[in-house]
């Protein structure tokens, strides 16, 4: 296979790849009933006027199932780091006693656990999309190099058969990610 083609093929995977870890970022974010350090991935907070990762600023475990703590490495930030937690949108309630803070995850309604499946579904074709919006992009990018540089036909047919591989491949794996995130969210 050509050089051009493979670097073609090497391109559109490594988009296909991305589309599948911004598809678990996504669903990592979603609120099960069961704590995750990942839960507050997205907070940030004002620090001596720098907006931070909260990550940045304190240790974050999952000691028990229905409790993360944070630890803050500066004791002075912990005011600011719970009052970010209570205007993130995910309705969780910190409390502390000084040193470090409790953030408890109440158990989810079972009309919540049904919002978040539906979430998850939503999410997961978002990615299979993007996925598939690449194979596109690469298929159109095919058509200009068998144009331009007259490929033979078999080269092309083969990085199209290549091409619909890789995204079958990724579009399995963002489905399991999706049914992994679904059984979470219902046992949780």
């Amino acid at each position: 296979m050509h050089e051009e083609i493979k670097q073609l093929l090497n391109d559109a995977e490594h988009r296909m790849k991305k589309a599948v870890e911004a598809t678990a970022n996504d669903l990592s974010m979603l609120r099960t009933g069961r704590a995750s350090p990942a839960l507050l991935d997205h907070i940030k907070v004002e620090y001596y006027g720098v907006v931070y990762p909260l990550r940045q600023l304190a240790s974050i475990t999952a000691p028990e199932p229905r409790l993360i703590v944070v630890d803050p490495w500066d004791k002075n930030i912990i005011d600011a780091i719970q009052k970010a937690i209570l205007s993130s949108d995910l309705g969780l309630t910190p409390s502390t006693d000084g040193n470090v803070i409790r953030v408890p995850i109440p158990p989810l309604t079972e009309e919540r656990r049904h919002e978040l499946v539906k979430l998850a579904s939503k999410r997961a074709e978002e990615g299979k999309v993007a996925v598939r919006n690449v194979r596109r992009d690469a298929l159109d990018e095919l058509r200009k190099l068998e144009k331009e540089k007259h490929f033979s036909e078999d080269d092309v047919k083969r990085a199209r058969g290549e091409l619909d591989k890789l995204a079958s491949k990724y579009v399995e794996e963002i489905e399991m990610l999706r049914k992994a995130k679904e059984k979470e969210i219902l046992e949780g």
